[in-house]
């Protein structure tokens, strides 16, 4: 059981999550002279973006990505890649590197093998990781129900990028995506989950008890021997 770390105010709980995976890419620059982190879309992260680029980094040696990305061109404004670029690659973190997890391709299936060769090409694993989660208990894009969860969480692939396409049969995705699978996150060096609202608190807590085959929360604690890092803030996003 992964313990979560509570904070009743929103300032102090994105600096926390902040500082974490600043410390975590700093400790990599200062070790391999190179840092790799990949960071979650949707409304909840922006405020930990602004902080971390404020980050003293040499971002010249940080490479940054998605766990997931919407299949949609970087000027829509659903695009993940827009949301970071907007709030993290800013200022002198702007000198990161920034790899894409979406291509204008034929198929989104295609996309996805680019994208998982393009991350495997950066030669080392994530040093840092900001996930969020849904309401529904989905990180990344493993939404439960949908046909590529299995995949996704499946434990002895290797990494790889999967197309995540829009669901039929369920409510989500309404658009196709793109997301890491489960090894990714395996992985990582360091994975910060963070939080918001007290909704979101209790589906952590009812999903992290689930069955790793079917709930994205217990598969990464599992995967993880329970090292990851909750950051909870009462304060809803």
């Amino acid at each position: 059981m992964a313990e979560v770390s509570a904070f009743s105010d929103a300032v102090a709980w994105a600096e926390a999550c902040a500082d974490r995976l600043a410390g975590a890419l700093a400790g990599a620059v200062s070790t391999d002279g190179a840092a790799f982190f990949a960071g979650a879309g949707g409304s909840t992260p922006e405020p930990i973006y602004r902080r971390l680029a404020a980050a003293p980094l040499d971002w010249s040696r940080v490479t940054a990505t998605l766990v997931d990305e919407r299949y949609v061109p970087e000027s829509s404004d659903k695009s993940n890649a827009r949301l970071l670029k907007q709030s993290l690659l800013t200022g002198p973190a702007a000198s990161a590197r920034f790899v894409p997890l979406y291509s204008e391709q034929i198929t989104v299936d295609r996309a996805g093998l680019l994208a998982a060769h393009a991350l495997r090409a950066v030669g080392r694993p994530l040093d840092a990781v900001l996930l969020g989660m849904g309401e529904d208990g989905h990180i990344c894009s493993m939404f439960p129900d949908n046909p590529a969860l299995k995949q996704l969480l499946a434990p002895n692939n290797p990494p790889l990028v999967l197309a995540v396409h829009k669901s039929r049969s369920t409510s989500a995705p309404q658009e196709d995506r793109l997301s890491m699978n489960l090894p990714w996150l395996a992985q990582a060096r360091r994975v910060i989950l963070a939080l918001s609202g007290a909704k979101k608190r209790e589906v952590f807590e009812r999903e992290v008890g689930g069955d790793p085959s079917v709930s994205p929360i217990a598969a990464l604690v599992a995967a993880r021997a329970g090292d990851i890092e909750v950051l909870w803030t009462e304060a809803a996003r």
